[in-house]
């Protein structure tokens, strides 16, 4: 109450938000050292023999959705980002009201970096002290809490975002109506996700028989081996609903350009299947005719994809802007309006579209912290690549509303107001 003098005996006293932040960040690095020190001598307590598959399970487990949190992280860096360079990305993506911040975001994120850590530690703990049913029940727990929590019906856990993220991921798999900027963004993002959504595969599949924290699933030819048919087909889905997305982008608007793209997105499927015939055939036949075949569909997928990024995505004709600022924007002013920025962003991207080809490789995927690193590294430029895609769109958006009318239609304007006689002079 303003002007009303408070008893001291009656004050409340309020920590300051700077103090109520710090405690929290002091709780935080708390419970990371404890998960980590609770994770490490449950992997000691292992033999020296079962260590490194005993790792390999539970990284298979939990690393897609230590993936998953990295990108949401990622993702609240770019709004946070446009917030500050006023870029209106509520009326490029077309969110209602009720859309999530950067704030909101990182809330989400904090959580989902609590969350799957600790039940990966529980996890670790379990298993090395031999509750082997607990153990396994832990994985089966943390996927059955973010399904729950995806599909809750009650207007909880932001609601109305939870029901736009699935409507969109419906239309991306069903590709039945117009094609949106936000459908065909949310899919661009999932082809670098590509091999999150396999691992994905390979959990649930064990879940559903029953080959969590067992070795049985080791075995290459088992039904959840590393020699299954469902691995490289679901590698390719994402591809393929961007494939489908761009044909009927063309039905509906009659552009060549979005063949030329459908037909970049088509070169990811020899890369995927090609790889996968390692297993499948003569160890002669791979060497002379499938391992060439797939060097070259590599090589092809990786350039066009890259040529791509730059000139379509970005619009980066030529590189003409690297040179030359003739029409600064703000997130461009903001973000990266220096030369440097732009040689940075080709470069890195250049390299990381021919070490993706790596990850989409099955026969290359034996080791799980190469590949790891290379997915991170992928929503990496994928998260670089945000930005200019997002400009270049608004960019679009703001040519659309700012085209002058053509000369005969500014004289028949004219023509109009001089004969009309509803004015005053």
């Amino acid at each position: 109450m303003k002007g009303v003098s408070t008893p001291l005996s009656t004050a409340v006293i309020l920590p300051s938000p700077i103090l109520l932040w710090r405690f929290k960040v002091l709780l935080f690095f708390i419970w990371g050292f404890g998960c980590s020190k609770i994770g490490w001598d449950s992997v000691m307590r292992m033999s020296v023999d079962l260590r490194d598959l005993f790792l390999y399970e539970a990284f298979l487990y939990y690393n897609p959705l230590l993936l998953v949190t990295m990108m949401v992280w990622l993702w609240g860096v770019n709004l946070w980002v446009f917030a500050l360079a006023s870029v209106p990305y509520s009326k490029i993506f077309d969110l209602d009201q009720n859309h999530l911040t950067h704030r909101e975001i990182w809330k989400c994120a904090t959580w989902m970096t609590i969350v799957v850590p600790t039940s990966m530690t529980a996890y670790l703990y379990l298993y090395s002290h031999g509750e082997v049913l607990l153990a396994a029940f832990q994985p089966v727990l943390l996927y059955a809490a973010v399904a729950t929590v995806l599909l809750f019906p009650f207007d909880i856990f932001y609601l109305s975002s939870r029901y736009f993220l699935l409507r969109t991921l419906w239309r991306i798999v069903f590709p039945l109506q117009a094609i949106s900027f936000a459908d065909f963004f949310l899919a661009d993002i999932l082809t670098s996700m590509a091999k999150v959504f396999s691992d994905l595969e390979r959990s649930v599949c064990r879940m559903v028989h029953q080959q969590v924290a067992t070795i049985a699933w080791f075995e290459a030819d088992s039904v959840c081996g590393s020699h299954s048919v469902a691995i490289p087909v679901v590698l390719v889905l994402p591809y393929l609903f961007r494939f489908f997305q761009c044909l009927r982008q063309y039905k509906d608007t009659g552009e060549k350009t979005t063949l030329l793209n459908a037909l970049k997105y088509s070169t990811a499927i020899p890369v995927i299947f090609v790889s996968a015939l390692k297993y499948h055939a003569l160890p002669d036949r791979w060497m002379n005719i499938y391992r060439p075949l797939w060097l070259f569909s590599s090589v092809l997928n990786s350039l066009y994809s890259f040529y791509w990024d730059v000139t379509r995505d970005w619009d980066l004709s030529g590189f003409t802007r690297i040179f030359k600022f003739s029409k600064p924007h703000i997130c461009s002013h903001l973000l990266h309006g220096q030369t440097w920025v732009y040689f940075w962003v080709i470069g890195s991207n250049l390299v990381l579209r021919c070490t993706w080809t790596y990850k989409l490789s099955a026969h290359l995927r034996h080791n799980y912290l190469t590949v790891f690193a290379i997915t991170a590294l992928e929503m990496l430029r994928r998260f670089q690549w945000v930005f200019f895609r997002v400009e270049n769109e608004w960019n679009k958006m703001n040519a659309k509303t700012s085209v002058p009318l053509p000369l005969s239609d500014l004289l028949n304007e004219e023509d109009k107001l001089l004969k009309s006689n509803d004015h005053d002079v």
